[in-house]
């Protein structure tokens, strides 16, 4: 499988608890007013500021398709009440209410999701990769990109078979 290039920051925490199962990955995006492209660094001192132990997403995807570390990837996320426990959040950097998403960010988030699942042993669709708002009553990850998770999906499967374990490509 393709393994993404992502970036860390190394940002600092408060205590943070691991995470034992992971059977869901979560699809969110930012949803402020404007159609922002926040790093990892400044969502994290974001989330610091409400008292959190820092940001609760374990990935950001910005508009250029870079992937940035948020909280690591064995701990429990802060993402989606309820579901934290056994989930990853990815944060796609947008508001998907009132603009696109990138080609560069579903590229990114297919690569992402598929090496995630192979990782994880989770099969590629909808119970298994899913919007925020499959969980609970949001609008997030807002129309625009939540139209595209079967896209994602697709990508992401298509990314696991045509690449081997080292990442080379074959056909």
């Amino acid at each position: 499988m393709l393994e993404p290039t992502i970036t860390d920051y190394g940002l600092e925490f408060g205590y943070l608890e691991p995470r034992d199962v992971t059977d869901q990955i979560v699809i969110h995006h930012t949803g402020n007013p404007t159609d922002d492209d926040l790093s990892a660094e400044e969502i994290h001192e974001s989330h610091l500021a409400q008292g959190w132990a820092g940001i609760g997403y374990h990935f950001v995807i910005r508009k250029d398709g870079a992937i940035e570390l948020g909280r690591p990837m064995d701990t429990i996320g802060a993402h989606a009440y309820g579901y934290n426990s056994h989930s990853i959040g990815i944060h796609v950097c947008g508001n998907f209410e009132i603009a696109e998403p990138t080609p560069e960010q579903i590229e990114s988030c297919a690569i992402l999701v598929g090496w995630l699942t192979e990782k994880y042993e989770l099969e590629v669709d909808e119970n298994h990769v899913v919007g925020h708002r499959d969980l609970m009553p949001t609008a997030c990850p807002g129309e625009a990109l939540y139209n595209q998770l079967d896209v994602i999906r697709g990508k992401a499967l298509w990314y696991q078979n045509h690449y081997d374990n080292e990442g080379n490509y074959y056909d």
